[in-house]
């Protein structure tokens, strides 16, 4: 590592070969490995996600390292792992499974749910082992989806070294739905599927503006597990004189000293994400949710893991294309400049701690 930061200049632009953010590190080298999931299988709205991954490497190069308030904490090491082009093959036939269940109206065959739903448990096995063998090996680990039901395999295996981990999870969408249109480990169900099939004690979730009552039922059935903040509610609070930083405090008075954050992009408001699959009116700020983000740290609680999901350039953009629209670059320039903080977060106790 040495060798490389000697002859790598940070305010230098990134070269063609580098990795991720421009960074020159090897994954040997590295504090902090990105896993990449390119899988959007049971997207119920707009496509995509598959490709965030890809998008967001691309986008990652036109930021600027240094960070005033988390120093050079890229100087730990950042590697993103090569996208695995099995779990893209395997991401295509499902998704066309998928789509033919949604366009013949949740069709009775049960050959496609079950290729759907076989292939997603392939993907939780994938993710599972890939994120325990980097824990095991001392990496800290954040991964990049995808559609949000992509992390249920990272937040097993962070449990299994994180017994007592708060998951912050920030949404739209509650994400507590069994089996939303049949699919089991769908994108709607990850936190459901979170709290009744690993052993996770805390969920507080921000910015939930779209839910069922099937959903709102489950929270309140589990009002000692889950505390939902939701978007209504959070408005209705500032708008009536209540400012973000006491708002801030309640939001993490509930979560334990350890903390995993779950990020769908369409928690901020749309104008951030404007091409993800399910976006919803009303939402975060984008320095709404760094401040959250910096009061969880001065809180003295630690970030040991995290995911983020749900960035598209829309159905049919290719993350490779030499020329993209500046709209659906967007997406892509947000969710980049979102992953960075959120690995500066994990990897901020070696270097400067928040201001």
């Amino acid at each position: 590592m040495e060798k490389h930061m000697k002859n790598f200049d940070p305010n230098a632009a990134a070269t063609k070969d580098s990795g991720i953010f421009g960074l020159p590190f090897s994954f040997e080298e590295s504090e902090l490995v990105l896993l990449p999931v390119p899988w959007d299988a049971t997207t119920s709205y707009g496509g995509g996600a598959c490709r965030g991954p890809a998008a967001i490497f691309k986008a990652s190069k036109q930021i600027d390292l240094f960070d005033k308030e988390l120093g050079n904490f890229f100087e730990s090491g950042i590697f993103m792992l090569k996208i695995s082009s099995e779990i893209q093959k395997m991401n295509e036939v499902a998704y066309v499974a998928a789509r033919k269940i949604i366009e013949n109206e949740f069709s009775s065959d049960s050959t496609l749910f079950s290729t759907v739903n076989d292939l997603s448990l392939k993907l939780n096995k994938y993710v599972y082992e890939e994120t325990r063998e980097l824990l095991n090996q001392g990496k800290k680990v954040g991964l990049i989806g995808g559609d949000h039901s992509v992390p249920f395999g990272s937040i097993q295996a962070h449990l299994e070294k994180y017994p007592n981990m708060s998951v912050l999870h920030i949404d739209a969408h509650a994400d507590l739905r069994n089996a939303f249109e049949g699919f089991e480990y769908s994108h709607a169900s990850i936190m459901y599927n979170a709290m009744t099939k690993t052993n996770l004690k805390k969920l507080v979730q921000v910015g939930v503006r779209d839910f069922c009552e099937e959903e709102w039922h489950f929270m309140k059935n589990n009002k000692n597990k889950i505390i939902s903040f939701f978007d209504a509610e959070i408005a209705e609070k500032k708008l009536s004189g209540h400012i973000w930083s006491t708002l801030c405090d309640e939001i993490l008075h509930d979560m334990g000293e350890e903390v995993y954050i779950s990020f769908d992009i369409d928690g901020l408001d749309p104008r951030f994400c404007p091409h993800t699959g399910t976006p919803v009116p009303g939402g975060l700020e984008y320095h709404e949710v760094l401040y959250l983000f910096k009061k969880l740290i001065r809180s003295g609680r630690r970030v040991i893991g995290f995911d983020l999901n749900e960035v598209s350039l829309g159905s049919t953009q290719e993350a490779s294309s030499h020329v993209l629209e500046p709209a659906q670059e967007w997406d892509a320039n947000v969710g980049a400049r979102l992953l960075y903080k959120l690995c500066g977060l994990i990897l901020r106790d070696t270097h400067n701690k928040i201001t």
